[in-house]
């Protein structure tokens, strides 16, 4: 029995070894070419699906693509007219007279006769200086006057008598010559003395300042009780002229032959005073002088532009934009500004036939007003205003009958 589980255990051994053994070459390789295959096949299907899907998506992009929508906009019609040309540029409101006004006598302030921001008229009180002092000067020079005329009446008296007695032999010559020099000499006293006179009532007069100009008073500066010094440097009222009043701006000197061309046929040239964001229009004038000389460090020149300022609307160094009409053009084609689109360089319109649009490209021109002059449309086609964002060529169009919004959209590629 011993034997024969001695022999039963080694088969035991002998099976497991052989079950624990690897598997032979040609079994591994077949698993390994097996897994390959599947994932090739794998593979092939996730392709497989992956462009069919990119092939869908491309075909409903292309129909979507073909396709044009249909967009609402609003429209104008290219017309035939007139435009004018504008040379801009920045002014400055200068008034034709500003008078600040200082003491010529000394004195206690004893009044002030206007109001602040005051209106008046040329000769109107404004401010009077004590004149007690001046008064008496003029009295004494009256004085002096009054003496020295009699003076004179009196030397002239007697040089009758001399003459009379000269002609009757009854004195000398010398006597006589010597009279009508004393004559002369009391002449001369009497216009010194004249004189004095005159200058003293002058003294007197800036006693009592008046107005030099009609204008509008400024802020008041000085107050009665005031001590004020002849030729001094403190100013007692500045009056400014509101109407009329001029601007001031400058213009490039190549413009300068344009203008004065213009100016020798039409003798004036409109000119416009617009506010900073050049939106309202102030003031219209006409230009009234150009400078003598070119400014060599900005190669500009100066120019005065008039108004008649009847509402006040311009104020004395207020800061405009000017518009000096210098051309006008005719017959040309004009579209609403807010039409114009652009690519790059490259103008181009919205035309709008049949209810579908159409890309035109154009030449652009002179702008003003919210028109633009164009060439490359003719007048009596209509082109888009708005919905510029949406817009493209063969889009099928939905008039408006909103009116165009105040900043459309930027331009679009076509």
């Amino acid at each position: 029995m011993s034997e024969n589980r001695e022999q039963s255990d080694v088969q035991h051994i002998g099976r497991e070894r052989q079950l624990s053994a690897p598997a032979p070459w040609y079994r591994r390789r077949w698993v390994l070419w097996t897994s390959l295959l599947l994932l090739l096949v794998l593979a092939v299907i996730v392709f497989a699906v992956i462009h069919r899907n990119e092939a869908k998506a491309a075909a409903a992009k292309r129909a979507l693509a073909a396709v044009k929508p249909t967009v609402t906009t609003t429209v104008a019609t290219a017309t035939k007219g007139s435009i004018g040309v504008y040379l801009d540029a920045i002014g400055t409101v200068t008034p034709v007279y500003t008078a600040s006004i200082m003491a010529q006598a000394s004195g206690v302030l004893n009044s002030v006769h206007y109001n602040e921001g005051q209106f008046v008229k040329k000769g109107d009180a404004l401010i009077d200086i004590d004149p007690r002092p001046y008064q008496a000067q003029l009295m004494q020079a009256e004085g002096a006057l009054e003496h020295d005329s009699n003076v004179l009446a009196q030397a002239r008296m007697d040089l009758d008598r001399y003459r009379t007695a000269w002609a009757r032999n009854g004195i000398q010559k010398q006597l006589l010559d010597d009279q009508e020099k004393i004559v002369l000499q009391d002449q001369g006293t009497v216009k010194n003395d004249q004189g004095t006179v005159n200058y003293d009532q002058v003294q007197l007069s800036y006693c009592h300042i008046t107005a030099p100009i009609a204008g509008q008073v400024g802020l008041r500066l000085v107050d009665p009780g005031n001590v004020v010094q002849a030729d001094g440097t403190t100013v007692l009222v500045v009056i400014t002229q509101m109407q009329p009043t001029t601007v001031i701006f400058t213009m490039a000197e190549d413009s300068l032959g344009q203008v004065q061309a213009r100016m020798r046929k039409l003798h004036t040239l409109p000119v416009e005073a617009w506010d900073r964001a050049q939106t309202t229009k102030i003031a219209s004038g006409k230009l009234f002088t150009i400078n003598n000389q070119i400014d060599t460090t900005t190669g500009t020149v100066k120019l005065r532009a008039l108004f008649d300022n009847k509402k006040g609307a311009l104020f004395p160094n207020q800061f405009v934009n000017t518009r000096l009409l210098v051309n006008t053009l005719d017959g040309v084609t004009l579209v609403p500004t807010a039409s114009v689109q652009h690519n790059g360089t490259v103008a181009f319109l919205y035309l709008i036939a049949n209810g579908v649009a159409s890309v035109r490209n154009i030449t652009t021109g002179v702008a003003d007003g919210g028109m633009t002059a164009v060439q490359g449309i003719n007048p009596g086609e209509v082109v888009a205003t708005s919905s510029f964002d949406k817009l493209q060529a063969g889009s099928k169009i939905v008039v408006s009958k909103q009116a165009a919004p105040a900043n459309p959209a930027e331009s679009n590629t076509p």
